[in-house]
């Protein structure tokens, strides 16, 4: 399979994948994207499916002196998943990874606040909702984010994503009831060399993504 050219081109096939299930999304089904780059893959999905489109927000738990790295990731909910065998191997003191989740916690309320402000989250239980991501590497946040959803007892959860390990995907396959991944390559180098244009997403362009679809008011 030959990269994407860009995020909104990913949507779109995501939202036909989504479209061809035996089980699809029907009336009423929600999407969320997680920022930023998800967002604007979960907006063109959620054009293709004719869903809401809303914004969910995790954050990583970066390991000290690698921000990089990823051991873990906090919900929007505060709840916290950890790479247990990651904290082990690197040795980190409680007292500083307790300092970690906490910068995620505060990370979590700041970048909900810019991207949601006022409005109500929307409501999950009952709803077909897929979680969408632009790619994933590690997987924390999405685990996370799915883990905090799946509490709010949604009717179906489906992950989907253009590209992820395949490792990664089975590994997921275990939170919710369906992953959708377009493509699993490997080796698995990164998430963005599967884009021909993978440029940064900033905070307006995630805002507008939202407008346009319906996730602002």
């Amino acid at each position: 399979m030959k990269p994407f050219a860009d995020r909104d081109e990913a949507g779109r096939l995501l939202g036909e994948a989504l479209s061809d299930l035996d089980e699809a999304p029907g009336t009423g089904a929600l999407v969320l994207g997680i920022p930023r780059g998800g967002v604007i893959v979960a907006a063109a999905a959620a054009r293709v499916i004719g869903a809401d489109l809303d914004v969910m927000v995790p954050a990583k738990i970066r390991a000290p002196h690698q921000p990089e790295l990823a051991i873990g990731a906090v919900a929007p909910d505060g709840g916290v998943w950890l790479d247990i065998a990651a904290v082990a191997a690197l040795a980190i003191p409680d007292a500083v990874l307790d300092a970690q989740v906490s910068a995620a916690r505060q990370e979590v309320l700041r970048r909900t606040a810019a991207f949601r402000g006022d409005r109500t989250p929307p409501a999950i239980s009952g709803r077909f909702v897929v979680l969408v991501d632009d790619g994933i590497a590690t997987g924390a946040t999405i685990t996370a984010a799915a883990r905090s959803l799946r509490a709010q007892e949604p009717a179906r959860l489906v992950i989907a994503v253009p590209v992820a390990p395949g490792q990664a995907v089975l590994q997921l396959a275990a939170e919710v009831d369906q992953v959708v991944c377009l493509a699993s390559p490997e080796p698995f180098m990164a998430v963005g060399q599967w884009y021909q244009d993978f440029r940064q997403v900033g905070d307006d362009a995630v805002r507008q993504a939202l407008a346009a679809t319906g996730g602002e008011p």
